[in-house]
């Protein structure tokens, strides 16, 4: 097969600002310079005409760069903030929700150089950014292959359920129907040129252009995080119930491989109040730095960490976060958790309502105004005012979901020298590495 295209979203807003730095063609007419598109009554304004959507393309498209104003990243995270940023290939304008999306349409190969310049930094070592150029395609490749299924299937595939007690809702790339994937850690963190890219980068694309992971013939779904915490996550703890036998709980390290039941409660309390040995238990900021750029610095503690509410902190967020008054928060109970101890259904008891949530990106929004590190973590109450707990402390693991490559621990295995198809078959069990085209291939 040939090198694929897809198609990025990239801002959602009523009105984008950007400029074209190099020429390009819409309309059959060449422009260039900064440009206005606006919302208005079910179309997109531009130069005083409306239109349904539009293309610019680079009259080169090697060469060809545009600039978007004010691109929000991190969105919903503790480190939210707007930046302009720079891209190649073509921008499409489309209209959604009533207010307008842009979507960056390039090759797969040129967006994995992003991706990797983005999710981690171009000082990694070259087996590390191997392994995520690898991971990066499968995962984009399965979701696009997903989507075709689901389209062609016409099923009508849901991620949210809810009765009277309980309401289980979880967050994934179906959310976008018109575009392949976003641009925001949502999806996979994709910046354009904005972050420059390295030799190092560009030589860990080449040289696994076309490899993905598979799994009896089928591209993997193949998911990350930032740190597991020590026990890597199952699937369906934070999707939908399907199971993947590649994407199971196992000890993050080779030898110490003895894992406890951290769906029991008394052994995940046990695990998270300890530190044990694993790849991702590292403070070694050379190796941190390689994967966290610098507002992912902003995040020191990790492995293992505490998040503590008072009563009056813990019932104003949970209401404001759900959209349900709970009234004082009496209880947080744990009723289900993954391997890795990921909860992915909670039950919050109020003086004015009970209700089981999932999974656990849900449980993440509802206890954090941004997200809580990861839906690992046990509830310490203390002290009591009129009745109820004076103050929740929250102890945690990891950063994440926990499901697939470990972002952290891979680091720490390629500055061991653990090649990147050994770090590869550690985070996905029983994965094959398969080539899908060729780099020489000519794009359609």
């Amino acid at each position: 097969m040939s090198i694929p295209k897809v198609q990025v979203g990239i801002m959602f807003e009523p009105r984008i600002d950007f400029e074209l730095l190099s020429p390009f063609r819409v309309k059959d007419t060449e422009i260039s310079g900064e440009q206005t598109v606006a919302y208005s009554d079910g179309k997109i304004l531009w130069n005083g005409n409306a239109y349904e959507e539009l293309f610019f393309e680079p009259l080169d498209e090697e060469a060809g760069v545009f600039e978007l104003k004010d691109v929000t990243i991190g969105i919903d995270f503790h480190w939210e903030r707007k930046e302009n940023q720079r891209f190649q290939g073509t921008l499409k304008i489309i209209v959604e929700n009533e207010k307008l999306t842009a979507v960056n349409i390039l090759s797969v190969e040129d967006y994995l150089v992003s991706v990797i310049s983005s999710e981690m930094s171009a000082t990694a070592s070259l087996e590390l950014l191997k392994a995520h150029a690898v991971i990066s395609r499968s995962w984009l490749l399965a979701q696009i292959q997903k989507n075709t299924e689901l389209h062609q299937a016409d099923n009508s595939y849901s991620a949210f359920t809810q009765t009277a007690d309980e309401l289980i809702r979880w967050y994934d790339r179906e959310d976008h129907t018109r575009f392949d994937v976003c641009a925001d850690d949502h999806c996979q963190r994709y910046q354009g040129i904005t972050r420059a890219s390295t030799p190092i980068v560009r030589q860990a694309v080449s040289e696994t252009s076309g490899l993905v992971l598979t799994y009896k013939g089928k591209i993997c779904d193949a998911r990350f995080s930032k740190s597991c915490g020590g026990v890597m996550e199952e699937f369906s703890t934070c999707w939908e119930d399907t199971p993947h036998p590649y994407l199971v709980g196992k000890r993050d390290h080779m030898t110490e491989t003895t894992m406890p039941d951290l769906r029991d409660e008394a052994e995940v309390e046990k695990w998270i109040r300890s530190e044990p040995t694993s790849f991702c238990n590292t403070r070694d900021p050379q190796i941190l730095s390689q994967v966290l750029n610098n507002y992912d610095q902003e995040t020191t503690e990790f492995y293992r960490w505490t998040v503590k509410y008072t009563q009056a902190e813990i019932s104003e967020l949970i209401r404001n976060r759900s959209g349900i008054d709970f009234g004082d928060i009496i209880d947080l109970i744990p009723v289900a958790r993954g391997t890795s101890g990921r909860l992915y259904k909670l039950k919050i008891v109020g003086t004015k309502r009970t209700l089981t949530i999932g999974k656990e990106l849900e449980i993440r929004r509802t206890l954090s105004p941004s997200h809580l590190y990861s839906s690992a973590f046990i509830v310490e109450k203390r002290g009591e005012e009129n009745g109820l707990p004076a103050l929740f402390l929250l102890h945690g693991a990891g950063w994440g979901h926990g499901v697939g490559l470990c972002q952290i621990g891979a680091a720490v295995m390629g500055e061991k020298k653990y090649p990147y198809d050994l770090i590869l078959l550690h985070y996905y069990v029983g994965a094959n590495i398969e080539l899908l085209y060729d780099e020489e291939d000519e794009e359609d």
